[in-house]
């Protein structure tokens, strides 16, 4: 039998569950597809929130043969395979035979675990619309792909979905499963099973049409159950991954190193990217200890910069080290949230006027630089150390960076 997820996969946008910001109306992808704009973007977002399937409803608009690898597993032969240097036939395509003529689009998952080489192979053919790239990722594009690449596609960022979101889902595929009952589970089942995918549709039907094979129904003891039968094991491509590297994370948000230490050990014993539990360590720095601890920054870099130049297996201690540290440091978002309290009042508002007395002030020189300026009260009234607002107009008096 076809899986679950493939069963109830949405054939339209207007099926499409979450990620409103690109595909509600008149939003870049919608339009895109409705336009038939072909062109090269990665998709950057939380696992579970619908990369896979936008890329595939993008080359269905477009009426494009549909090629798909995972850069887990593939590599330079396979995409000449699809470029046309052996035979191959697309694994997605919308007739029984290839269209002359047709678009390519090829949409590499993971894309974030292609190397440097495999990622330069792919660029001339990209810039000669050989083939159109679509890439998806968990990571961050800015880091992981190269830059040359980068510049020829867009990025679109995808957001976790919501609790409704996931909510939505699973009454799709509980109606999918027994469609007589009219898809209804019990309110407890549900609620826990939203609680448990935290945002990841995937892993919410995964565990509902698992629960539905060994149990013949769902209840909130038949998923929980289920949940506890899956075979434990670290995989860099499924939910232990995500899993562990959450755990990861909010051990060190709660100060305690120990349970950190835990998870860092598996994942290291897993074979787990270096960089990529370095990489989280900085962003941790910044985003949980921020003020508190300034230095903390510092520290997470110098483990980052460890893994790069030592590798395994002796920067496990360098990352032991950082992740010690982190965890005992006191804890501060005030610099976090405050940037987004600003980000906010940014996309509210647009681009407010900047008082005129600190525009366009020349370094090293007092005054407006032209004439006109000075008329136009440029800089007048400017003080070197000032103690009035510097915000636009709207916004004096706002603060951002909020005492604690």
């Amino acid at each position: 039998m076809e899986p679950l997820a493939s069963r109830i996969r949405p054939k339209s946008l207007d099926e499409f569950v979450g990620q409103e910001h690109l595909v509600g109306n008149d939003k870049p992808l919608r339009v895109a597809m409705e336009k038939k704009e072909l062109f090269s973007f990665i998709l950057w977002g939380p696992p579970g929130s619908g990369k896979t399937t936008l890329a595939r409803m993008y080359a269905n608009a477009l009426d494009a043969d549909f090629y798909e690898l995972s850069a887990v597993d593939s590599g330079k032969d396979d995409i000449k395979a699809v470029l046309g240097h052996t035979k191959v036939a697309p694994l997605h395509n919308k007739g029984p035979t290839l269209g002359i003529g047709k678009p390519k689009i090829l949409f590499i998952d993971e894309i974030h675990r292609f190397n440097k080489a495999q990622q330069d192979f792919l660029l001339p053919f990209v810039e000669r619309g050989e083939l159109t790239l679509v890439g998806a990722t968990t990571e961050n594009p800015s880091f992981e792909v190269i830059s040359a690449l980068l510049s020829r596609t867009r990025v679109f960022t995808l957001q976790e979905l919501s609790n409704e979101n996931i909510g939505e889902i699973i009454d799709r595929a509980a109606k999918a499963l027994n469609p007589t009952a009219g898809g209804k589970i019990p309110k407890p089942a549900k609620e826990w099973l939203i609680e448990m995918a935290a945002g990841d549709a995937r892993s919410a039907i995964g565990v509902l049409d698992s629960a539905q094979k060994l149990y013949g129904k769902i209840t909130l003891d038949s998923l929980k159950e289920t949940l506890q039968s899956r075979h434990l094991r670290y995989d860099k491509k499924g939910d232990e991954h995500y899993n562990t590297i959450s755990a990861f994370i909010k051990s060190m948000r709660a100060s305690q190193p120990d349970a950190a230490l835990y998870y860092l050990a598996r994942m290291v014993e897993a074979g787990e990217d270096p960089l990529f539990i370095a990489r989280r360590m900085v962003v941790f720095a910044s985003e949980d200890i921020g003020l508190a601890v300034p230095t903390a920054l510092v520290v997470a870099n110098e483990v980052f910069r460890a893994c790069e130049t030592i590798g395994y297996p002796e920067c496990a201690i360098n990352l032991a080290h950082g992740v010690a540290y982190l965890s005992e440091c006191q804890k501060s978002r005030k610099s976090y949230d405050a940037y987004f309290e600003a980000v906010k009042d940014v996309r509210k508002l647009g681009n407010l006027p900047v008082p005129l007395k600190i525009r366009n002030l020349p370094t090293g020189k007092a005054g407006a630089p032209t004439k006109l300026m000075k008329q136009e009260g440029y800089h007048k009234g400017y003080k070197l150390y000032d103690t009035e607002s510097y915000l636009p107009e709207k916004l004096k008096g706002k603060k951002y960076l909020k005492e604690r």
